[in-house]
Protein backbone atom coordinates (compact mmCIF):
# COMPACT_ATOMS: atom_id res chain seq x y z
CA UNK A 1 0.00 0.00 0.00
CA UNK A 2 1.15 3.76 -0.57
CA UNK A 3 2.59 5.65 2.22
CA UNK A 4 -0.26 8.62 1.01
CA UNK A 5 -3.07 6.19 0.92
CA UNK A 6 -2.12 4.75 4.47
CA UNK A 7 -2.21 8.34 5.75
CA UNK A 8 -5.24 9.10 4.15
CA UNK A 9 -7.21 5.52 5.43
CA UNK A 10 -5.67 6.28 9.39
CA UNK A 11 -6.90 10.02 9.05
CA UNK A 12 -10.33 8.84 7.82
CA UNK A 13 -10.61 6.70 10.81
CA UNK A 14 -9.65 9.30 13.25
CA UNK A 15 -12.26 11.62 11.72
CA UNK A 16 -15.21 9.38 12.01
CA UNK A 17 -13.79 8.65 15.42
CA UNK A 18 -13.53 12.15 16.51
CA UNK A 19 -17.30 12.01 17.72
CA UNK A 20 -16.45 10.20 20.57
CA UNK A 21 -14.62 12.88 22.32
CA UNK A 22 -15.53 16.25 23.74
CA UNK A 23 -14.13 19.38 22.49
CA UNK A 24 -10.61 20.10 24.51
CA UNK A 25 -10.50 16.29 24.98
CA UNK A 26 -7.62 14.64 24.57
CA UNK A 27 -6.96 12.17 21.93
CA UNK A 28 -5.00 8.76 22.62
CA UNK A 29 -1.38 9.21 22.34
CA UNK A 30 0.32 8.26 19.37
CA UNK A 31 1.67 4.71 20.86
CA UNK A 32 -1.87 4.15 21.59
CA UNK A 33 -2.62 4.93 17.99
CA UNK A 34 0.45 2.96 16.54
CA UNK A 35 -1.04 -0.27 18.36
CA UNK A 36 -4.75 -0.04 17.33
CA UNK A 37 -4.17 0.60 13.66
CA UNK A 38 -1.04 -1.40 12.99
CA UNK A 39 0.81 1.73 11.83
CA UNK A 40 3.84 3.28 11.67
CA UNK A 41 4.60 6.31 13.64
CA UNK A 42 5.52 8.24 11.02
CA UNK A 43 1.81 7.44 9.59
CA UNK A 44 0.81 8.30 12.91
CA UNK A 45 1.83 11.30 12.74
CA UNK A 46 1.03 12.38 9.31
CA UNK A 47 -2.64 11.71 9.75
CA UNK A 48 -2.64 13.68 12.81
CA UNK A 49 -0.83 16.30 11.17
CA UNK A 50 -3.53 16.12 8.17
CA UNK A 51 -6.49 16.36 10.62
CA UNK A 52 -4.64 19.19 12.30
CA UNK A 53 -4.60 21.12 8.74
CA UNK A 54 -8.21 20.48 8.86
CA UNK A 55 -8.75 22.34 12.05
CA UNK A 56 -10.41 19.23 13.22
CA UNK A 57 -7.79 19.11 16.07
CA UNK A 58 -5.11 20.95 17.94
CA UNK A 59 -1.50 19.48 19.27
CA UNK A 60 0.55 20.73 22.00
CA UNK A 61 4.32 20.24 21.89
CA UNK A 62 4.74 17.47 24.88
CA UNK A 63 1.47 17.02 25.59
CA UNK A 64 0.11 15.56 22.57
CA UNK A 65 -3.77 16.24 20.63
CA UNK A 66 -7.06 16.93 21.36
CA UNK A 67 -9.80 17.57 19.59
CA UNK A 68 -10.49 21.05 18.42
CA UNK A 69 -13.44 23.65 19.93
CA UNK A 70 -16.22 23.91 16.82
CA UNK A 71 -15.85 26.56 14.93
CA UNK A 72 -17.98 29.25 15.26
CA UNK A 73 -19.27 32.69 13.66
CA UNK A 74 -18.96 31.82 10.23
CA UNK A 75 -18.75 34.19 7.76
CA UNK A 76 -21.89 34.09 5.31
CA UNK A 77 -20.82 33.66 1.66
CA UNK A 78 -20.58 36.71 0.11
CA UNK A 79 -21.50 37.78 -4.05
CA UNK A 80 -18.98 36.50 -5.98
CA UNK A 81 -21.17 36.63 -9.67
CA UNK A 82 -19.40 39.80 -10.85
CA UNK A 83 -16.44 37.86 -11.64
CA UNK A 84 -17.32 36.08 -14.10
CA UNK A 85 -17.50 39.40 -15.97
CA UNK A 86 -14.78 40.87 -14.93
CA UNK A 87 -13.05 37.56 -15.97
CA UNK A 88 -14.45 37.33 -19.45
CA UNK A 89 -12.91 40.64 -20.71
CA UNK A 90 -10.54 40.14 -23.51
CA UNK A 91 -9.40 43.42 -23.93
CA UNK A 92 -10.41 43.91 -27.36
CA UNK A 93 -10.76 41.34 -30.62
CA UNK A 94 -7.20 41.64 -30.81
CA UNK A 95 -6.24 39.98 -27.71
CA UNK A 96 -6.59 36.11 -27.20
CA UNK A 97 -9.13 35.47 -23.77
CA UNK A 98 -7.02 34.23 -21.28
CA UNK A 99 -9.07 31.37 -20.52
CA UNK A 100 -6.92 28.54 -18.92
CA UNK A 101 -7.99 24.66 -18.88
CA UNK A 102 -6.00 22.51 -16.86
CA UNK A 103 -7.43 19.45 -16.76
CA UNK A 104 -5.56 17.72 -18.61
CA UNK A 105 -2.24 18.39 -16.69
CA UNK A 106 -4.48 17.76 -13.04
CA UNK A 107 -5.42 14.61 -14.61
CA UNK A 108 -1.62 13.43 -13.97
CA UNK A 109 -1.29 15.64 -10.69
CA UNK A 110 -4.31 13.96 -8.84
CA UNK A 111 -3.72 10.93 -6.65
CA UNK A 112 -6.70 8.29 -7.34
CA UNK A 113 -8.44 6.58 -5.00
CA UNK A 114 -6.97 3.93 -3.11
CA UNK A 115 -7.16 0.50 -5.17
CA UNK A 116 -7.03 2.06 -8.15
CA UNK A 117 -4.53 1.59 -10.53
CA UNK A 118 -2.76 4.56 -11.71
CA UNK A 119 -2.01 4.32 -15.09
CA UNK A 120 -2.66 8.41 -16.20
CA UNK A 121 0.39 9.38 -13.53
CA UNK A 122 2.93 11.97 -14.76
CA UNK A 123 5.56 10.82 -12.74
CA UNK A 124 7.59 8.34 -11.50
CA UNK A 125 5.87 5.82 -8.93
CA UNK A 126 7.82 6.06 -5.23
CA UNK A 127 9.66 2.65 -6.38
CA UNK A 128 11.46 4.09 -9.17
CA UNK A 129 12.71 7.38 -7.35
CA UNK A 130 15.97 7.91 -5.77
CA UNK A 131 14.35 8.44 -2.48
CA UNK A 132 17.65 7.20 -0.77
CA UNK A 133 20.24 9.19 -3.08
CA UNK A 134 17.70 12.50 -2.80
CA UNK A 135 17.71 12.88 1.41
CA UNK A 136 21.04 12.20 1.31
CA UNK A 137 21.63 14.77 -1.45
CA UNK A 138 19.26 17.06 0.84
CA UNK A 139 21.09 16.72 3.97
CA UNK A 140 24.97 17.67 2.80
CA UNK A 141 23.09 20.51 0.73
CA UNK A 142 22.02 21.93 4.12
CA UNK A 143 25.56 21.73 5.64
CA UNK A 144 27.15 23.60 2.72
CA UNK A 145 28.16 26.83 3.78
CA UNK A 146 26.01 29.76 2.55
CA UNK A 147 23.40 27.20 1.70
CA UNK A 148 20.57 28.78 2.93
CA UNK A 149 21.67 32.36 1.39
CA UNK A 150 20.42 33.89 -1.89
CA UNK A 151 22.14 32.34 -5.21
CA UNK A 152 22.89 33.93 -8.36
CA UNK A 153 19.30 34.83 -10.36
CA UNK A 154 20.68 32.70 -12.89
CA UNK A 155 21.25 30.00 -10.59
CA UNK A 156 24.34 28.50 -9.22
CA UNK A 157 27.63 28.58 -11.69
CA UNK A 158 28.29 25.02 -10.74
CA UNK A 159 25.08 23.63 -11.61
CA UNK A 160 24.28 25.97 -14.72
CA UNK A 161 27.72 24.31 -16.03
CA UNK A 162 26.44 20.79 -15.40
CA UNK A 163 23.45 21.26 -17.63
CA UNK A 164 25.58 23.04 -20.11
CA UNK A 165 27.82 19.32 -20.04
CA UNK A 166 24.90 17.50 -20.36
CA UNK A 167 23.14 19.90 -22.98
CA UNK A 168 26.12 19.92 -25.78
CA UNK A 169 29.88 20.93 -26.04
CA UNK A 170 28.98 23.80 -27.51
CA UNK A 171 27.57 25.79 -24.62
CA UNK A 172 28.93 27.23 -21.17
CA UNK A 173 27.03 28.03 -18.05
CA UNK A 174 26.83 31.31 -19.69
CA UNK A 175 24.10 29.96 -21.61
CA UNK A 176 21.96 28.51 -19.26
CA UNK A 177 19.22 29.66 -16.69
CA UNK A 178 17.81 27.88 -13.69
CA UNK A 179 14.74 27.25 -13.20
CA UNK A 180 11.79 25.91 -11.22
CA UNK A 181 11.42 22.78 -13.23
CA UNK A 182 10.32 22.13 -16.82
CA UNK A 183 7.40 23.39 -16.73
CA UNK A 184 8.41 26.97 -15.27
CA UNK A 185 11.16 27.26 -18.20
CA UNK A 186 8.24 26.74 -20.76
CA UNK A 187 6.27 29.26 -19.10
CA UNK A 188 9.16 31.84 -19.49
CA UNK A 189 10.45 30.65 -23.01
CA UNK A 190 6.31 31.31 -24.04
CA UNK A 191 6.43 34.74 -22.68
CA UNK A 192 9.60 35.64 -23.47
CA UNK A 193 9.16 34.68 -27.00
CA UNK A 194 5.48 35.67 -28.50
CA UNK A 195 3.39 38.56 -27.68
CA UNK A 196 -0.38 37.86 -26.15
CA UNK A 197 -3.12 36.94 -29.04
CA UNK A 198 0.32 35.44 -31.24
CA UNK A 199 0.49 32.18 -33.02
CA UNK A 200 2.53 29.36 -31.61
CA UNK A 201 2.97 26.34 -33.45
CA UNK A 202 2.92 22.79 -31.66
CA UNK A 203 2.93 19.23 -31.88
CA UNK A 204 0.07 17.32 -32.82
CA UNK A 205 -0.97 15.89 -30.26
CA UNK A 206 1.01 17.45 -27.88
CA UNK A 207 1.90 17.73 -23.86
CA UNK A 208 -1.82 19.43 -22.22
CA UNK A 209 0.44 21.25 -19.78
CA UNK A 210 2.27 23.33 -22.69
CA UNK A 211 -1.03 23.82 -24.18
CA UNK A 212 -2.37 25.73 -20.56
CA UNK A 213 0.76 27.54 -20.36
CA UNK A 214 0.33 28.88 -24.27
CA UNK A 215 -2.96 29.68 -23.47
CA UNK A 216 -2.39 31.45 -19.96
CA UNK A 217 -0.62 33.16 -21.64
CA UNK A 218 -3.01 34.54 -24.05
CA UNK A 219 -1.23 32.77 -27.48
CA UNK A 220 -2.78 30.69 -30.13
CA UNK A 221 -1.47 27.15 -30.29
CA UNK A 222 -1.83 25.99 -33.91
CA UNK A 223 -1.68 21.95 -34.65
CA UNK A 224 1.19 20.79 -36.57
CA UNK A 225 0.87 17.05 -37.13
CA UNK A 226 3.70 14.21 -36.25
CA UNK A 227 4.03 10.50 -36.60
CA UNK A 228 6.16 7.84 -36.25
CA UNK A 229 9.30 10.08 -37.11
CA UNK A 230 8.25 13.10 -35.10
CA UNK A 231 6.72 16.12 -36.67
CA UNK A 232 6.20 16.53 -40.95
CA UNK A 233 8.67 19.30 -41.89
CA UNK A 234 6.60 20.45 -44.78
CA UNK A 235 3.98 20.42 -42.20
CA UNK A 236 6.04 22.69 -40.19
CA UNK A 237 6.48 25.36 -43.02
CA UNK A 238 3.40 25.50 -44.46
CA UNK A 239 1.70 26.50 -40.89
CA UNK A 240 5.20 29.22 -40.52
CA UNK A 241 3.76 30.27 -43.84
CA UNK A 242 0.32 30.20 -43.05
CA UNK A 243 0.26 31.89 -39.37
CA UNK A 244 3.83 34.18 -39.49
CA UNK A 245 4.26 32.84 -36.49
CA UNK A 246 7.60 33.07 -34.32
CA UNK A 247 7.68 30.01 -32.50
CA UNK A 248 7.56 26.24 -32.54
CA UNK A 249 7.68 23.97 -29.60
CA UNK A 250 8.22 20.54 -29.70
CA UNK A 251 9.64 17.33 -27.91
CA UNK A 252 12.27 15.99 -30.62
CA UNK A 253 13.35 13.07 -27.87
CA UNK A 254 10.49 10.52 -26.83
CA UNK A 255 7.15 13.10 -27.82
CA UNK A 256 4.49 13.13 -25.05
CA UNK A 257 2.40 11.24 -25.96
CA UNK A 258 3.66 9.22 -29.04
CA UNK A 259 6.87 8.06 -27.77
CA UNK A 260 8.05 9.35 -31.43
CA UNK A 261 12.10 10.43 -31.83
CA UNK A 262 12.55 13.35 -34.70
CA UNK A 263 14.17 11.44 -37.21
CA UNK A 264 17.67 12.23 -38.26
CA UNK A 265 17.19 14.01 -41.48
CA UNK A 266 14.16 15.71 -39.85
CA UNK A 267 16.64 17.41 -37.85
CA UNK A 268 18.16 20.01 -39.23
CA UNK A 269 14.94 20.78 -41.17
CA UNK A 270 13.24 21.47 -38.28
CA UNK A 271 15.72 24.06 -37.60
CA UNK A 272 16.30 25.76 -41.21
CA UNK A 273 12.88 25.89 -41.54
CA UNK A 274 12.26 27.85 -38.60
CA UNK A 275 15.15 30.20 -39.63
CA UNK A 276 13.83 31.10 -42.55
CA UNK A 277 10.49 32.33 -40.79
CA UNK A 278 12.44 34.26 -38.57
CA UNK A 279 11.56 32.06 -35.71
CA UNK A 280 12.54 30.11 -32.63
CA UNK A 281 11.71 26.70 -31.83
CA UNK A 282 11.81 25.52 -28.03
CA UNK A 283 13.15 22.42 -27.14
CA UNK A 284 11.44 21.02 -24.53
CA UNK A 285 13.83 17.55 -23.87
CA UNK A 286 11.92 16.77 -20.90
CA UNK A 287 12.23 12.32 -21.80
CA UNK A 288 16.38 12.19 -21.96
CA UNK A 289 16.99 10.64 -18.67
CA UNK A 290 13.91 8.32 -19.24
CA UNK A 291 15.48 6.06 -22.22
CA UNK A 292 15.05 2.59 -22.18
CA UNK A 293 17.90 0.03 -21.65
CA UNK A 294 17.45 -1.01 -25.25
CA UNK A 295 17.03 2.09 -27.17
CA UNK A 296 20.79 2.56 -28.48
CA UNK A 297 22.50 5.73 -28.81
CA UNK A 298 20.55 9.05 -28.54
CA UNK A 299 20.59 11.76 -30.87
CA UNK A 300 21.76 14.88 -29.05
CA UNK A 301 19.77 18.00 -28.13
CA UNK A 302 18.65 20.18 -31.43
CA UNK A 303 20.22 22.99 -29.64
CA UNK A 304 23.49 21.10 -29.31
CA UNK A 305 24.14 21.86 -33.27
CA UNK A 306 22.44 24.89 -33.46
CA UNK A 307 25.56 27.69 -33.90
CA UNK A 308 22.77 30.37 -34.81
CA UNK A 309 20.63 30.91 -31.45
CA UNK A 310 17.41 29.20 -33.39
CA UNK A 311 16.88 26.32 -30.38
CA UNK A 312 15.60 27.52 -26.83
CA UNK A 313 16.26 24.40 -24.64
CA UNK A 314 14.32 23.28 -21.88
CA UNK A 315 15.09 20.42 -19.26
CA UNK A 316 14.82 19.37 -16.18
CA UNK A 317 15.81 16.57 -13.34
CA UNK A 318 12.32 16.59 -12.22
CA UNK A 319 11.18 13.63 -14.43
CA UNK A 320 13.92 11.51 -13.48
CA UNK A 321 13.84 12.00 -10.10
CA UNK A 322 10.87 13.27 -7.59
CA UNK A 323 8.00 15.54 -8.83
CA UNK A 324 9.50 17.75 -5.74
CA UNK A 325 12.87 18.32 -7.07
CA UNK A 326 11.94 21.25 -9.43
CA UNK A 327 15.41 21.75 -11.12
CA UNK A 328 15.36 22.46 -14.45
CA UNK A 329 17.41 24.66 -16.89
CA UNK A 330 16.75 26.93 -20.04
CA UNK A 331 19.42 27.49 -22.31
CA UNK A 332 19.68 29.94 -24.94
CA UNK A 333 22.04 32.20 -27.07
CA UNK A 334 21.90 35.85 -28.44
CA UNK A 335 19.92 38.60 -26.73
CA UNK A 336 16.91 36.17 -26.33
CA UNK A 337 18.91 34.88 -23.02
CA UNK A 338 18.62 38.31 -21.55
CA UNK A 339 14.82 38.35 -22.02
CA UNK A 340 14.47 34.78 -20.89
CA UNK A 341 16.12 35.94 -17.68
CA UNK A 342 14.42 38.99 -16.86
CA UNK A 343 11.14 37.28 -16.80
CA UNK A 344 11.95 34.84 -14.25
CA UNK A 345 13.44 37.26 -12.14
CA UNK A 346 10.23 39.03 -11.95
CA UNK A 347 8.30 35.76 -11.73
CA UNK A 348 9.93 34.09 -9.28
CA UNK A 349 13.39 36.23 -8.14
CA UNK A 350 15.66 32.97 -8.33
CA UNK A 351 15.18 28.77 -7.33
CA UNK A 352 15.39 28.33 -3.48
CA UNK A 353 19.55 27.99 -3.24
CA UNK A 354 19.11 24.44 -1.22
CA UNK A 355 17.45 23.09 -3.90
CA UNK A 356 20.06 23.75 -5.89
CA UNK A 357 22.52 22.73 -4.05
CA UNK A 358 20.90 19.32 -3.09
CA UNK A 359 20.80 18.59 -7.12
CA UNK A 360 24.44 19.74 -7.51
CA UNK A 361 25.01 16.86 -4.54
CA UNK A 362 22.88 14.28 -6.49
CA UNK A 363 24.20 14.44 -10.09
CA UNK A 364 28.16 14.76 -8.75
CA UNK A 365 27.32 11.92 -6.52
CA UNK A 366 27.51 8.03 -7.80
CA UNK A 367 24.40 7.50 -6.44
CA UNK A 368 23.41 9.34 -9.77
CA UNK A 369 24.57 7.15 -12.50
CA UNK A 370 23.38 3.57 -10.47
CA UNK A 371 19.82 5.30 -10.29
CA UNK A 372 19.78 6.26 -13.83
CA UNK A 373 21.08 2.71 -15.24
CA UNK A 374 18.42 1.32 -12.87
CA UNK A 375 15.75 3.34 -14.27
CA UNK A 376 16.23 2.50 -17.58
CA UNK A 377 16.38 -1.56 -16.90
CA UNK A 378 12.97 -0.43 -15.24
CA UNK A 379 11.12 1.20 -17.61
CA UNK A 380 12.16 -1.09 -20.29
CA UNK A 381 10.70 -3.72 -18.08
CA UNK A 382 7.41 -1.78 -17.51
CA UNK A 383 7.07 -1.21 -21.13
CA UNK A 384 7.44 -4.78 -22.28
CA UNK A 385 5.05 -5.84 -19.53
CA UNK A 386 2.64 -3.05 -20.78
CA UNK A 387 3.06 -3.86 -24.11
CA UNK A 388 2.63 -7.13 -23.86
CA UNK A 389 -0.78 -7.07 -21.63
CA UNK A 390 -2.24 -5.08 -23.83
CA UNK A 391 -1.63 -7.48 -27.50
CA UNK A 392 -2.84 -10.01 -25.08
CA UNK A 393 -5.79 -8.89 -23.39
CA UNK A 394 -6.87 -5.71 -25.90
CA UNK A 395 -6.03 -6.80 -29.23
CA UNK A 396 -7.93 -4.07 -30.81
CA UNK A 397 -6.30 -1.42 -29.09
CA UNK A 398 -3.70 0.29 -31.40
CA UNK A 399 -0.57 0.95 -30.64
CA UNK A 400 1.24 2.70 -33.52
CA UNK A 401 4.86 2.92 -31.88
CA UNK A 402 6.33 1.35 -29.20
CA UNK A 403 8.52 4.07 -27.19
CA UNK A 404 12.36 3.49 -26.22
CA UNK A 405 11.72 6.45 -24.20
CA UNK A 406 9.54 8.07 -21.73
CA UNK A 407 6.99 6.49 -19.32
CA UNK A 408 4.05 5.82 -21.56
CA UNK A 409 1.97 4.51 -24.08
CA UNK A 410 -0.24 6.19 -27.00
CA UNK A 411 -3.26 3.95 -27.99
CA UNK A 412 -5.82 4.18 -30.20
CA UNK A 413 -9.44 3.54 -29.58
CA UNK A 414 -10.67 0.85 -31.83
CA UNK A 415 -12.93 2.14 -34.58
CA UNK A 416 -15.87 0.21 -34.59
CA UNK A 417 -19.61 1.37 -36.50
CA UNK A 418 -20.95 2.93 -33.06
CA UNK A 419 -17.59 4.51 -32.67
CA UNK A 420 -15.81 4.60 -29.40
CA UNK A 421 -16.64 7.53 -26.72
CA UNK A 422 -13.70 7.81 -25.18
CA UNK A 423 -14.90 10.13 -21.96
CA UNK A 424 -17.24 6.97 -21.59
CA UNK A 425 -13.78 4.46 -21.70
CA UNK A 426 -12.16 6.62 -19.43
CA UNK A 427 -15.35 6.75 -16.88
CA UNK A 428 -15.73 3.10 -17.15
CA UNK A 429 -12.37 2.49 -16.57
CA UNK A 430 -12.39 4.46 -13.25
CA UNK A 431 -15.69 2.25 -12.17
CA UNK A 432 -13.02 -0.70 -12.75
CA UNK A 433 -10.54 0.61 -10.65
CA UNK A 434 -7.89 1.84 -13.28
CA UNK A 435 -7.90 5.37 -13.89
CA UNK A 436 -6.60 6.40 -17.51
CA UNK A 437 -5.89 9.88 -19.33
CA UNK A 438 -8.32 10.47 -21.71
CA UNK A 439 -6.11 11.43 -25.26
CA UNK A 440 -8.53 15.09 -25.61
CA UNK A 441 -6.54 17.14 -24.18
CA UNK A 442 -3.55 16.35 -26.22
CA UNK A 443 -4.80 18.25 -29.34
CA UNK A 444 -5.37 21.88 -29.75
CA UNK A 445 -8.10 21.65 -32.12
CA UNK A 446 -10.58 18.47 -33.15
CA UNK A 447 -8.43 14.75 -33.01
CA UNK A 448 -8.90 12.71 -35.69
CA UNK A 449 -9.64 9.39 -34.00
CA UNK A 450 -9.79 8.65 -30.20
CA UNK A 451 -6.73 7.80 -27.67
CA UNK A 452 -5.63 7.31 -24.39
CA UNK A 453 -2.41 7.46 -23.00
CA UNK A 454 -1.60 4.49 -20.42
CA UNK A 455 1.57 5.50 -18.04
CA UNK A 456 3.70 2.63 -16.78
CA UNK A 457 6.24 4.37 -15.30
CA UNK A 458 3.77 5.60 -12.31
CA UNK A 459 3.05 2.18 -11.49
CA UNK A 460 4.34 -0.46 -8.80
CA UNK A 461 5.66 -2.63 -11.38
CA UNK A 462 4.48 -5.71 -13.84
CA UNK A 463 2.35 -7.55 -11.85
CA UNK A 464 0.32 -4.15 -11.19
CA UNK A 465 0.34 -3.37 -14.92
CA UNK A 466 -1.19 -6.57 -15.49
CA UNK A 467 -4.02 -6.12 -12.82
CA UNK A 468 -4.54 -2.59 -14.30
CA UNK A 469 -4.82 -4.09 -18.23
CA UNK A 470 -7.32 -6.91 -17.06
CA UNK A 471 -9.35 -4.37 -15.54
CA UNK A 472 -9.08 -2.26 -18.22
CA UNK A 473 -10.59 -4.77 -20.07
CA UNK A 474 -13.55 -5.41 -17.87
CA UNK A 475 -14.30 -1.39 -18.91
CA UNK A 476 -13.73 -1.93 -22.52
CA UNK A 477 -16.36 -4.59 -22.69
CA UNK A 478 -18.37 -2.51 -20.78
CA UNK A 479 -18.22 0.40 -23.00
CA UNK A 480 -18.21 -1.28 -26.41
CA UNK A 481 -21.09 -3.79 -25.15
CA UNK A 482 -20.20 -7.27 -25.37
CA UNK A 483 -16.98 -9.67 -24.22
CA UNK A 484 -13.76 -8.66 -25.39
CA UNK A 485 -13.27 -11.36 -27.45
CA UNK A 486 -16.14 -10.71 -29.32
CA UNK A 487 -14.94 -7.39 -30.36
CA UNK A 488 -12.73 -6.53 -33.61
CA UNK A 489 -9.36 -6.74 -33.34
Amino acid sequence: MHERSSVAELAKCLRDDLNRYSPGEKLPSSRVLVERFRASPVTVSRAIAQLAAEGLVVTRPGSGAFRAQPRTGAVPPGDTSWQEVSLSGDGGPEVMPRTVDASGVLATLAAPATGVVEFNGGYLHSSLQPERALAAALARAGRRPGAWGRPPTEGLTELRAWFAREIGPALTAADVLITAGGQSALATALRALAQPGAPVLVESPTYPGMLAVARAAGLRPVPVPVDTDGVRPELLAAAFRATGARVFVCQPLFQNPTGAVLAADRRPEVVRIAREAGAFVVEDDFARRLVHDDAGPLPRPLAAEDPDGVVVHVCSLTKATSPSLRVGALAARGPVLERLRAIQVVDSFFVPRPLQEAALELVGSPAWSRHLRSLSAELGSRRTAMTGALRRELPALALPHIPAGGGSLWAGLPDTEAGTDESAMVSAALRAGVAIAPGRPYFCAEPPSSHVRLSYAAVAGPAEIAEGVRRLRTAWADVLGGPVDSLPA
